[in-house]
C-alpha cells in the first residue's frame, strides 16, 4: 500500500511517520510532501533515507491513504484534490464540524467510518481526542449528564516554534534577561496562559469551543460540557481536569475498572505522594493515563479526575494512524 503525509517535517508529520514505523504498518511506498521550503530534505522510514517532496507538484494519485499534518489552510486547498485519488485523515480543524466528514477516535465511534461522503476523515483536537477516550465508556454505563474542563496544554500543542521559545525563555529567566513573546501573549515560561486560540463574542476562545463542539459529535449532543483551555510551560503533553456528573448512580470502584478495560486508557491512582501521572512520565507513551479519580462531595452522581496523554501520539499522530487501520479493517470486512 501506497501512503503519503502532507506537512512531513513538522512536529505531527514526523511523530506519524515514527507510529507506521513502530506499528510495522503494511507499507509499499512512503511518500514524505511538504512546502518548497522543506523539499529536497531527507527524513529516515525504517532506516531508508527518504526525499520529502514538495506539495504544490506532489500527484496525490500514488497513494491510497494521505495523511494531512500542515494546518487548517493547506489542508482546505490541497485535501479536496487528494481525496478525488485517496482517503484523506485530516490532522487540521478544517473539516471536523462538517456534516458529511467523520471525526473520528476509532475506539469510540469508528462505525462512522462506514459512510465516506468526501472521502475525508478528520482527526479531533488533542485535547478532544484523550478526553472522548475516558467520557465513552463511563458514556455507556453511567449516562453522563455534564462535564467541566480545564485543561493544562503543553508547548507542542502551537508547533515547534512555541516549544523553541519555551527553551529561549527559560534560559534568558534564569539569566535574568529581557524576555519577548513572539509565538504567545505572556511570556510562557514559569508561567500558565489562560488563552488557546482566538477569543470569540462571548468570551470563550476557539480551543474551547472546538473542544465542546467536537467532543458532542464524537459522542453525544445531548452532553453539556464547558472548558477552559490554558497553556503551561511544558514541551510535551496536554493534561486535564474533568469534573463529570451523571444521570445515574456509581461506585468509584466500578468507574476505575470501567476505565482500567477501556481501551487506549490506563489507570495509576495511588493516593499517596507520586500515585498519580504527570506530563512528563506520560510522554512517548500510547496510553491516556488517568489518576486523582474520587467523589465530588459537592455535588450528586459526579466525579473528579486528573487525565494526561502524549498530545503528539494519543491526540495526533497516533489517533491519525488508528483511524487508517480501522478504515482498512472495515474495508477489509465488506470483502
Amino acid at each position: 500500500m501506497n501512503i503519503a503525509i502532507v506537512g512531513a517535517t513538522g512536529n505531527v508529520g514526523r511523530k506519524i511517520i515514527e507510529v507506521l514505523e513502530k506499528k510495522n504498518f503494511s507499507i509499499d511506498n512512503l511518500y514524505l510532501v511538504a512546502s518548497s521550503k522543506s523539499a529536497g530534505s531527507k527524513l529516515k522510514f525504517n532506516s531508508k533515507e527518504i526525499k520529502v517532496e514538495n506539495l504544490e507538484t506532489f500527484d496525490f494519485s500514488k497513494a491510497k491513504i494521505t495523511f494531512f499534518s500542515a494546518g487548517g489552510k493547506i489542508s482546505e486547498k490541497y485535501a479536496p484534490i487528494a481525496a478525488k485519488h485517496s482517503v484523506v485523515i485530516d490532522n487540521s480543524s478544517y473539516f471536523r464540524m462538517d456534516p458529511d466528514v467523520p471525526l473520528i477516535v476509532p475506539q469510540v465511534n469508528s462505525n462512522d467510518l462506514k459512510n465516506l461522503k468526501k472521502n475525508i476523515i478528520a482527526n479531533p483536537n488533542c485535547s478532544t481526542a484523550q478526553l472522548v477516550l475516558i467520557l465513552k465508556p463511563l458514556h455507556d454505563l453511567f449516562n453522563i449528564k455534564r462535564v467541566v474542563i480545564s485543561t493544562y496544554q503543553s508547548t507542542s500543542g502551537a508547533g515547534k516554534k512555541p516549544m523553541d521559545e519555551l527553551l529561549e525563555q527559560t534560559q534568558l529567566s534564569l539569566d535574568n534577561k529581557e524576555i519577548s513573546s513572539k509565538n504567545f501573549t505572556k511570556q510562557i515560561a514559569f508561567n500558565a496562559i489562560p488563552h488557546i486560540d482566538m477569543f470569540v463574542d462571548d468570551g470563550y476562545t476557539k480551543e474551547e469551543v472546538k473542544m465542546i463542539n467536537e467532543t458532542k459529535k464524537i459522542l453525544d449532543k445531548k452532553i453539556e460540557l464547558t472548558a477552559t483551555c490554558v497553556r503551561i510551560p511544558v514541551l510535551v503533553s496536554h493534561a486535564e481536569s474533568l469534573n463529570i456528573e451523571f444521570e445515574k448512580s456509581f461506585t468509584l470502584e466500578k468507574i476505575s475498572e470501567v476505565l482500567s478495560n477501556a481501551d487506549g486508557c490506563k489507570v495509576i491512582d495511588e493516593r499517596k505522594d507520586g500515585g498519580y501521572i504527570t506530563p512528563v512520565e506520560a510522554e512517548g507513551k500510547d496510553d491516556t493515563f488517568i489518576s486523582r479519580i474520587r467523589k465530588d462531595n459537592s455535588n450528586k452522581n459526579t466525579i473528579n479526575l486528573w487525565c494526561v496523554s502524549d498530545n503528539l501520539l494519543r491526540g495526533a499522530a497516533l489517533n491519525a494512524v488508528e483511524i487508517a487501520e480501522a478504515y482498512l479493517k472495515l474495508n477489509n470486512e465488506r470483502k
